[in-house]
């Protein structure tokens, strides 16, 4: 018997949830081969009952049919049952033990994503979509899988920005139920309203209905595994903000503004939704956008046309540390109008949004080992 294959085996069947594989979706726990027996756990609680058996019986069957030998145990189990459990380890040869973290033991419907980051302004206009997309390519120029998720409802820029203009997402059957395909664009896997209506379109949807869409995104697209899930959302403190801290474990947020006071006085609002007592969401850090202009003829000079400091003020309000300031440049307007974004054509302007990537990647990495997970919002 061979663990990693029995592994990759499991991982061929699809949870009916994310629709990943059951490995992927760290849905398989406490695998112990002994003698001719496989045993392991099934978290189950978010399946109906007759999904549980035919789970089940596909499971026995795969398992049967490749190891014909052993005898197959499914123990399915909720998560509070699997989280209070304490696997045992065996000492001898012919007994061995495979645990998968307990990570994301919440009602976390992605616990595929190890880290999602909501991108938030208090105004618009600030290129608060700009840093999610440039963000976004540069962390996976160092190597990491990012989904891109586009949450401004009333102004998707995602589909323009990745020139995405008319493509419509595919469709897969999962256990018969329709499931949207994200769409891959320069490596990014993306979704984003704006796939679904036309560009000249004017969207009117109130809370319910902007809360259902964004269920839709989290529970009916098949995300695959991703390190990264960056969540561009609307500017304020509106319905998606709400309904993204109450479907998800949002890893933390990072605040963009631009260096004016009035960018500033707004995007304390919108920091401090996040800081409330019942949503509790780690503040990561501030970008300050629009920080200043430099021109060809006088390269040293710096024009700070909508103030100085607005960025270090906001993050000493958020008790958080500015990641990165960015110029005003022509080429991050154009890159965005053109569906090329500015990280994948200009060398000299790459380095501000990889700054923000490696400093992005760090506080990530020192918020998970100091702090559990973000618990999501209860809806009652």
């Amino acid at each position: 018997m061979d663990k990693a294959k029995l592994l990759d085996l499991l991982d061929t069947i699809i949870d009916p949830v994310t629709g990943i594989g059951l490995v992927t979706a760290k849905k398989v726990h406490n695998i112990i081969i002994e003698s001719n027996k496989i045993n392991f756990d099934l978290i189950s609680d978010d399946l109906e009952p007759i999904m549980k058996g035919e789970l089940n019986l596909m499971i026995v069957e795969l398992l049967s049919e490749r190891y014909p030998e052993f005898q197959v145990n499914i123990n399915m189990l909720n998560k509070a049952s699997l989280a209070s459990q304490k696997p045992e380890n065996g000492s001898s040869d012919e007994f061995k033990t495979f645990v998968q973290p307990l990570i994301d033991l919440s009602s976390n419907p992605l616990p595929q994503v190890k880290n999602i980051i909501a991108i938030a302004s208090g105004k618009g206009g600030v290129g608060k979509s700009s840093v999610s997309v440039n963000l976004a390519l540069s962390l996976k120029e160092l190597g990491y899988r990012v989904g891109l998720l586009d949450g401004d409802m009333y102004g998707p820029s995602i589909p323009t920005m990745m020139q995405l203009h008319g493509k419509r997402p595919a469709l897969t059957k999962v256990y018969g139920v329709d499931k949207l395909l994200p769409i891959e664009a320069y490596g990014i896997y993306t979704m984003s309203i704006g796939f679904f209506v036309n560009p000249e379109q004017a969207i009117v949807l109130r809370g319910p209905k902007l809360d259902g869409v964004m269920k839709q995104f989290v529970r009916d697209v098949v995300w695959p595994e991703l390190d990264f899930m960056i969540v561009d959302l609307p500017p304020g403190t509106g319905d998606v903000q709400l309904s993204l801290v109450q479907l998800l474990s949002v890893t933390g947020v990072i605040m963009v503004t631009t260096p004016q006071q009035v960018a500033i006085d707004d995007a304390v609002k919108a920091m401090n939704m996040f800081m409330i007592s019942n949503v509790e969401v780690p503040i990561l850090g501030v970008v300050e956008n629009m920080s200043y202009f430099s021109c060809e003829e006088l390269p040293e000079k710096k024009f700070y046309i909508f103030g100085k400091g607005g960025g270090q003020k906001l993050a000493d309000k958020g008790q958080t540390e500015l990641l990165a300031q960015i110029p005003i440049i022509e080429t991050i307007r154009e890159g965005g109008d053109e569906g090329v974004p500015v990280v994948l054509s200009d060398e000299k302007v790459k380095k501000y949004y990889m700054e923000l990537a490696l400093n992005l990647d760090r506080r990530t990495q020192i918020r998970n080992e100091v702090l559990n997970p973000t618990k999501i919002v209860d809806r009652s």
